[in-house]
């Protein structure tokens, strides 16, 4: 009941308890058992296998998400990282052993992965299952006593987490704090020893500050306008179903790494439209306001905020395709807009929507210059067969992660990490790089009471100094003459 009350209402004072609670239940030390932390894995498992329909419901109910999209996207994704975990989890709990260097000889040195304690994870309202858990996945693999504070955007996914962690999960170390602005405030208030945030750079700002205070680590999870370049002379309608597929058809835009904007040549932008049209109309109908396989925008305060971006004075004469939105079931087509003045607003906040504007240039190779004269972004996508254009893409772009030939699906390759650069994020996490966001790397040199020598010992002497110098430079016929000419002193 005590867990059920802590999910519903937080002040600071109800926070402070909170989390000494779970200091105290952290310091008993059962987090740091392999067998704690793979029972809980495998009860997410088993919570995600009997739930999955509640699950699917919930997302509908938030987002009016597709079935595929919520169990695919959301369901199967999480179970594949904690399979994954799992199965990898006591090696990585192992300590790595690391070669000594002549200073300390006789020894011997490992890296000891130990948690860093009690964590926050604060998710957003987009993919409101999948990046709740999978932080937290990260921060169990690694030992950690857990708040998930999820969006209160997604309130029926929220209800959901908060009842469904308190079935199946320690609930005296892995908590869910339900809310909304007073709420996260008051967590904030709290000293962690990590915060996890994933959402938008303003909210990411005030979540740092408060870290700030308590000088607590953060890895944030932002965003950002992640461009899509499109060369000539590609196998178009796979590429334009690909760019489909990472836009619309992943919760209609409303996605951290959907495409933001493409550039294309001037030559070959009719082509790519002409292909985007048929391709739209062929996966959403002639009517996409009615097709049940395009996610709704996520409440009205969003609906206007895209509505605002549209009706701008020198956007609204652009838009090519789509347009149409119906705003009583908050739902806005596919829209695609042509040549938007670069100083538009559309072109200068992350859209984070089903809005998607092509900027034209007269070579594909000025689309770097474009790209890199803006914030970095959380991904970055090239179709080409061109060699060297794809070399020089990925040397000369910086974004969080970058995909040739596709979208988005490099979020489902478990050995690479996920996260941003910049103004669209700070550390990553996903399968590996999870754990070790959680973890601290612990430096342990071990060392007997034999070999001991003076040389480090006062009185100093211009002998001790030249071997010390050798010993620290490693070389070994330095420090054989530097004992000679130290015994001669």
């Amino acid at each position: 009941m005590a867990a059920e009350e802590e999910s519903r209402v937080v002040d600071a004072k109800a926070a402070a308890r909170l989390v000494k609670g779970l200091r105290e239940a952290f310091g008993a030390g059962k987090t740091r058992s392999y067998e704690w932390r793979v029972s809980q894995l495998k009860s997410i498992l088993k919570m995600m296998e009997d739930r999955e329909q509640d699950i699917a419901e919930a997302l509908r109910s938030d987002l009016a998400k597709p079935e595929l999209e919520s169990v695919v996207y959301e369901v199967a994704m999480l179970k594949n990282t904690c399979t994954m975990v799992i199965k990898k989890l006591k090696h990585w709990m192992m300590p790595e052993k690391v070669k000594t260097s002549m200073t300390s000889f006789p020894s011997s040195a490992e890296i000891v992965p130990e948690p860093l304690g009690v964590v926050l994870v604060i998710s957003p309202w987009n993919y409101p299952f999948l990046l709740s858990l999978d932080p937290v996945v990260g921060a169990i693999a690694a030992g950690n006593a857990v708040v998930l504070k999820p969006s209160e955007i997604a309130p029926a996914t929220s209800a959901l987490l908060a009842k469904l962690i308190r079935e199946y999960m320690d609930n005296s170390l892995i908590r869910v704090v339900e809310g909304a602005v007073a709420e996260t405030s008051a967590l904030l208030e709290q000293k962690w020893d990590k915060i996890c945030y994933t959402g938008n750079g303003r909210v990411g700002r005030i979540v740092m500050a408060a870290a700030a205070k308590h000088l607590t680590p953060v890895l944030l999870e932002l965003g950002g306008k992640s461009p899509v370049v499109v060369d000539s002379g590609i196998n178009l309608q796979v590429a334009t179903r690909r760019i489909i597929a990472g836009k619309w058809a992943c919760n209609n835009g409303q996605t951290c790494v959907a495409a933001d904007y493409i550039i294309t040549t001037k030559d070959y932008a009719p082509k790519l439209l002409d292909s985007l049209k048929h391709e739209l109309e062929k996966f959403y109908g002639k009517n996409p306001l009615e097709s049940k396989d395009l996610s709704r925008i996520v409440n009205a305060n969003h609906f206007a905020r895209l509505t605002k971006l549209l009706d701008e004075d020198k956007v609204s004469g652009k838009i090519v395709h789509g347009g149409e939105r119906d705003k009583p079931n908050l739902k806005i087509a596919p829209t695609i807009l042509l040549d938007v003045p670069r100083d538009s607003t559309i072109m200068n906040e992350e859209i984070f929507g089903p809005l998607l504007p092509i900027i034209t240039v007269e070579k594909v190779e000025d689309s770097v210059d474009i790209i890199n004269s803006g914030t970095k972004p959380l991904a970055a996508y090239l179709f080409t067969n061109n060699k060297k254009l794809k070399e020089h893409f990925v040397m000369a772009v910086s974004a969080g992660g970058m995909v040739v030939n596709d979208t988005v699906i490099h979020l489902a390759v478990d050995n690479l990490p996920f996260g941003g650069v910049q103004e669209s994020g700070m550390g990553a996490y996903h399968g590996k790089f999870s754990f070790d966001a959680f973890s601290h790397k612990k430096a342990v040199l071990y060392r007997g009471f034999g070999g001991d020598v003076p040389v480090r010992y006062p009185p100093y002497t211009k002998g001790k100094l030249r071997l010390m110098k050798a010993l620290i430079s490693g070389s070994i016929l330095g420090a054989i003459f530097a004992l000679i000419g130290w015994s001669k002193d």
